[in-house]
């Protein structure tokens, strides 16, 4: 046997050349640097996939109930939509009763009365955007805001323009309503 002590050094491990026991372990440290720091990358990879899930969960819900609020709004929109315009009404129905209402009344006052509830129905009409169409005798007929009745020849009227007006029609924030209906002039 011989004794550690006394056993020749070789040069080359002098010189720093690893021994294969050296080689193995600073591989194998090496190997072990790497599968730590491939666990640590899992670990924050997984951390940020649980970060995005949970983000993408909350915005789902945000989108969902963002959706749940408009058709919400959107239901109580058609609901009320006509609120105003009712109450708008409300005067118009109360003097019609109040009319109604006065057992001796005559001829004139039932007419005034009548009169001052066309006047409150129109200005009710108007401040809603419902807007009358009545268009002058003589003016051009529009297919679009009119409607021809009929075709009747008129001396000294050009073509195509209303002679007269059968039913007046009305217009809702610019879009027709009801058109008005007239007779148009006819060629000579």
């Amino acid at each position: 046997m011989s004794d550690p002590q006394n056993t020749p050094i070789h040069p080359d491990a002098l010189q720093g050349e690893p021994s294969p026991e050296e080689r193995e372990a600073a591989q194998a440290a090496n190997e072990a640097d790497a599968l730590a720091a491939a666990q640590a990358e899992i670990a924050a990879l997984q951390a940020k996939n649980a970060e995005l899930a949970d983000q993408f969960l909350r915005a789902q819900a945000d989108v969902q109930n963002a959706r749940r609020r408009a058709d919400d709004e959107i239901t109580k929109g058609r609901k009320f939509a006509i609120e105003g315009f009712a109450e708008s009404l409300l005067p118009v129905l109360d003097s019609l009763e109040a009319g109604l209402a006065i057992p001796d009344a005559t001829v004139e006052h039932l007419r005034e009365g009548t009169e001052a509830t066309l006047r409150q129905l129109k200005s009710a009409l108007e401040r809603n955007k419902v807007i009358e169409i009545a268009p002058a005798a003589g003016s051009k007929f529009d297919p679009h805001q009119h409607q021809a009745i009929s075709v009747v020849p008129v001396p000294g009227q050009e073509p195509n323009t209303i002679a007269s007006v059968l039913q007046k029609g009305y217009t809702i924030a610019e879009r027709v309503l009801r058109p008005a209906l007239v007779t148009v002039s006819s060629p000579s």
